[in-house]
């Protein structure tokens, strides 16, 4: 769990990731507040090898929420900049997840790849192909505006019900279409997305993707589904797969502590590309179970680190990583 990883050129010092987790606390312009800087800051004090700031909307139709940071205007950067340099003066890698909720936005203006709403939500606009190709500029210009605050990597926000999840399952794309139908076509906005980004993204430095393996509902995308979607993405460049699930509609789903990492290990093996697992990973003992028995490259704790931000700092006592202020605290010192 303590073994740096090196993906390209960014060395991830540990295998410890804080996966994108909404704040709701950026302006309504979606700029950065004092909040972020004290949140993230204090999670790369507590020795996280990779912060992956939370979804940051590519469009202002495209957020989450109404205070879900944004990164569809330049001046978003300078905000972001600072969270990197704080982060990056602290031992950590730092990441950020570019996102469109799709039909899953607040306000207004829904957009999708087909006009199906999600339950409690209004009927969405179904893309035009024009718009499409708007949509995929977005996020062209997203990536170029991560790069310039100096983000370690880029994530691409395909999971969790989103407008990349929407056109990947059959579930909410019943286009007919280039972009709907077979899985190829359904898998064509993304690789659109992936291409422009790249375009803009240093090759040096990490891609990543985040999938939800499986929608838990049957004609839904299935753990198969999502090993051949990162065996095509690998092809085209990504570098690093982050497994979630569900969120494309309402499922019951059995959960318990590491209950996503199978995911991960499949894609993994299946794909041969580096995975981050994620999914009620709270103890030190089930993250060093998952890295030495190769299921996954990296752990994500979510929940844990909103309760601990020093979980880390804990569970290496005897590791060489407290920062020099906090050094009287070392447990047996």
């Amino acid at each position: 769990m303590f073994t740096p990883f090196k993906v390209k050129s960014v060395t991830i010092p540990n295998r410890v990731v804080m996966p994108p987790m909404c704040m709701y606390s950026a302006t309504e312009d979606g700029l950065i507040t004092d909040w972020h800087l004290v949140h993230y800051g204090s999670r790369a004090v507590g020795g996280v090898g990779l912060i992956i700031l939370e979804a940051t909307a590519v469009e202002k139709r495209g957020r989450l929420s109404g205070n879900d940071l944004g990164i569809w205007d330049d001046g978003h950067i300078e905000g972001l900049r600072r969270i990197v340099e704080v982060c990056q003066a602290h031992g950590s890698a730092v990441g950020i997840q570019i996102a469109h909720a799709g039909r899953k936005a607040w306000g207004d203006e829904l957009v999708a790849p087909s006009a199906l709403a999600f339950p409690g939500f209004a009927v969405p606009h179904a893309l035009s192909r024009e718009e499409i190709k708007e949509t995929v500029e977005h996020w062209r210009q997203a990536a170029r505006r991560a790069q310039a605050a100096g983000f370690d990597v880029l994530q691409i926000h395909g999971a969790h019900g989103y407008l990349i999840h929407e056109f990947l399952s059959p579930l909410s794309n019943q286009r007919t279409d280039e972009y709907g139908g077979s899985f190829e076509n359904r898998l064509r906005f993304l690789l659109e997305v992936v291409e422009a980004v790249q375009s803009e993204w240093p090759e040096d430095k990490p891609l990543s993707v985040r999938l939800s393996a499986v929608d838990y509902l049957e004609g839904g995308l299935t753990v198969e589904n999502t090993v051949e979607i990162s065996r095509v993405l690998k092809a085209k460049g990504v570098d690093l797969m982050d497994i979630s699930s569900g969120g494309i509609l309402s499922a019951r789903i059995e959960t318990g502590p590491g209950y996503q990492v199978p995911f991960a290990e499949a894609v993994r093996k299946g794909a041969k590309i580096p995975t981050i697992a994620v999914g009620l990973i709270t103890t030190a003992e089930l993250a060093q179970e998952i890295i030495a028995n190769g299921r996954a490259d990296f752990v994500a704790l979510g929940r844990e680190l909103l309760r601990n931000p020093y979980w880390v700092l804990q569970a290496a006592a005897d590791k060489e990583i407290w920062p020099k202020q906090y050094e009287r605290a070392i447990p047996g010192r």
